[in-house]
């Protein structure tokens, strides 16, 4: 059999290659490769994605997009942040780099999205000890689903908290009606080559509703220029290149399309797997899922993606070690059960293959190989 990978960025380019070189061909030929045109036309084409209230603003990557968020919020050192365990550590990467602390929420079981109740008491707890140090919370969406943003915007609310969605897995990814990325006070995309819109390179967004707030950060992403050679605040190094953003103005054409074809695979998996070991992923009613990542849940986890591997199927762990857990991030001082759905589900998940070319036929074949495991 035919390895099934768990990602083909071949395949993409083979469907779009006459549009993809026509464009990077294009940018070549201007001569002008840092904050031009085309970065300006894929900002325009984001933000009427997402939101026709939102404003768009490229930068260098999702984590700096997290980064220059919490900083245009006013987060700084000696300030605390809320998040979740089961994140990417880029997430909390950008928490560190804004000189802040990152105070952990267990998640809720179905959804590996930050539990409310739990992000509740901690708001409670966090404004007794920290008082207004603590400033942010940044919700995951993790997976490609949207977590459970109107009690969380409440909750902000009550504490006077800034809302920093976390949307570097769910372009396209819906709460309610709406696009996640024109809910919080900003939110923060990815477009690393792997993501549901990647470039073929680093790349990010921040989309925000405030005019104020986005001319902010487009000079902090360039060493707080408001014009050349005059810094009106300090900045940073964080910006989207003319190339990238010409290969993301050419994908975004495909986005909704190519999601549909994540749903759809979904759907398949969700239809053939009949292993009652297998927990499969929940979608719920108040979202629309884009399925960045496909993850199921197995009580000998190991031994399964062991198995798959011989059968020349690629799977992935998203994320095996929770960032309480993480060497780098032993300071804060937690322990090993302080976040034990978290904790439970980082021993049980895995990422099956899942992307807009994966054929129908491959993807049966993950079903039926995983119904063979016992």
């Amino acid at each position: 059999m035919k390895m099934i990978p768990f990602g083909d960025l071949g395949r993409e380019y083979g469907e779009l290659t006459i549009e993809i070189d026509s464009a990077v061909t294009g940018v070549l030929k201007s001569g002008w490769f840092v904050l031009g045109k085309k970065g300006e036309e894929f900002e325009n084409a984001f933000a009427d994605f997402i939101d026709k209230e939102v404003y768009a603003v490229g930068v260098g990557s999702g984590t700096e997009a997290l980064h220059l968020a919490l900083v245009a919020s006013g987060v700084t050192h000696g300030d605390y942040v809320i998040t979740v365990p089961n994140t990417a550590v880029p997430t909390v990467s950008a928490i560190s780099f804004s000189g802040a602390t990152p105070l952990l929420v267990d998640i809720n079981p179905d959804t590996y999205n930050m539990d409310t109740d739990k992000l509740r008491e901690l708001a409670v707890s966090g404004k007794k000890r920290f008082g207004n140090k603590l400033k942010a919370v940044i919700p995951v969406h993790l997976y490609g689903q949207s977590a459970d943003m109107g009690p969380i915007l409440d909750i902000a609310s009550e504490f006077n908290l800034s809302v920093i969605e976390d949307a570097c897995q769910a372009h396209g990814s819906e709460y309610k009606g709406k696009r996640v990325g024109s809910l919080g006070d900003y939110a923060c995309f990815s477009f690393y080559p792997s993501k549901n819109l990647g470039a073929y390179g680093d790349g990010g967004m921040i989309t925000t509703k405030n005019p104020e707030q986005a001319r902010k950060l487009k000079m902090l992403r360039n060493y707080g220029q408001e014009k050349r050679y005059y810094h009106k605040i300090k900045g940073f190094n964080s910006r989207l290149d003319e190339i990238q953003a010409a290969v993301l103005l050419t994908k975004i054409k495909y986005l909704d399309k190519w999601n549909l074809r994540r749903r759809d695979i979904a759907g398949l998996y969700n239809q053939k797997i009949k292993n009652e070991a297998i927990t499969k992923p929940v979608e719920v009613s108040y979202g629309k899922h884009v399925f960045h990542l496909y993850v199921i849940r197995h009580p000998e986890r190991d031994r399964l993606q062991t198995y798959l591997q011989q059968q020349d199927v690629q799977t992935v762990i998203h994320y095996p070690v929770p960032i309480h857990l993480q060497e780098a991030y032993k300071d804060l001082g937690y322990a090993h059960g302080e976040f034990p759905i978290a904790e439970n589900a980082a021993s049980e998940i895995l990422s099956l293959p899942i992307f807009p070319q994966l054929r129908d036929e491959e993807a049966e074949t993950v079903a039926s190989l995983i119904n063979n495991f016992s």
